[in-house]
């Protein structure tokens, strides 16, 4: 498989990655009853075929998909053989009323959730450690949280670090603080917004970019219809999800339509459109 540096200081990485989103199964972002032994085969199949990279966090499933990320890289060499990713940032408590979700980039949360996550994904140094979301709930700045995720580099416990949904001014924040060695943006042929001014920030800045939901979360598939999602799990997110929500998902299975035309055009599908789309963006 191809590979490309991760910006100007990082790993040489597979141009697709498997990310684990819908791996954690249900809860409150989920995508329904997931089955775990199905998981850890379909991640051993992409490393067996070449992909070197996955991407979890630990809110997917509320910790569920590290464990299971644990499980399927257990056989290989990780860092050399495979990748691990992850993320800290969005925390959550049991309460009364249910699972509480927030935001939390204290320094003393990021290194609860680093040790956390280095247990369920049974790996003595996580590869690329990165902060999910902004933090809007605690008021930390974010050269304090950034400066703390410095120092788990220090101390061996991380090889890089990156961010996830953060606009430029965050990332020139962090910048000035330490390299930021990736950020991850959504982009998809249906979502375009992180090429405006996020990718060339990247590229001034020799900073890597990790983009997620390419497939735009299932819409790109060439499988999806209106009809689809009714079929969904009551659970899964993407019920009310912006995006799957009239009149936007009109628009969006209008758009899907014409670039089913321009991949038959090319002779190809349309994932793989898609994904080539991504990979030159």
């Amino acid at each position: 498989m191809v590979t490309r540096r991760l910006g100007s200081r990082g790993p040489e990485l597979s141009v697709l990655g498997f990310g684990t989103w819908v791996t954690g199964g249900p809860w409150r972002f989920g995508w329904g009853p997931i089955d775990d032994d199905e998981s850890v085969e379909a991640m051993r199949h992409a490393i067996e075929g070449g992909v070197n990279w996955i991407d979890a966090a630990a809110v997917y499933g509320l910790g569920h998909a590290e464990t299971v990320v644990g499980r399927a890289v257990e056989p290989y060499r990780v860092g050399e053989e495979v990748f691990v990713f992850t993320k800290c940032g969005r925390r959550w408590d049991e309460q009364a009323e249910g699972t509480r979700l927030y935001y939390d980039l204290r320094p003393e949360s990021i290194r609860d959730e680093c040790e956390a996550s280095l247990r369920r994904l049974g790996v003595e140094r996580i590869d690329l450690y990165q902060f999910h979301w902004p933090d809007i709930g605690t008021g930390t700045p974010v050269e304090e949280s950034w400066q703390t995720m410095a120092e788990l580099v220090d101390e061996g416990k991380v090889r890089w670090l990156g961010v996830s949904n953060f606009d430029v001014g965050l990332l020139e924040r962090c910048e000035s603080v330490r390299h930021v060695d990736s950020l991850q943006p959504p982009l998809s042929m249906l979502n375009r917004n992180a090429r405006k001014e996020l990718i060339p920030w990247c590229a001034r800045n020799g900073t890597g970019v990790v983009v997620y939901s390419p497939m735009a979360s299932g819409l790109l598939t060439g499988s999806f219809s209106r009809e689809g999602l009714d079929r969904l799990a009551p659970d899964d997110f993407r019920r009310g999800a912006p995006p799957f929500q009239e009149p936007k998902l009109s628009q969006n299975l209008a758009l899907v339509e014409r670039l089913e035309e321009i991949a038959e055009r090319l002779g190809t599908s349309l994932p793989a459109l898609a994904v080539a789309w991504r990979s030159r963006a």
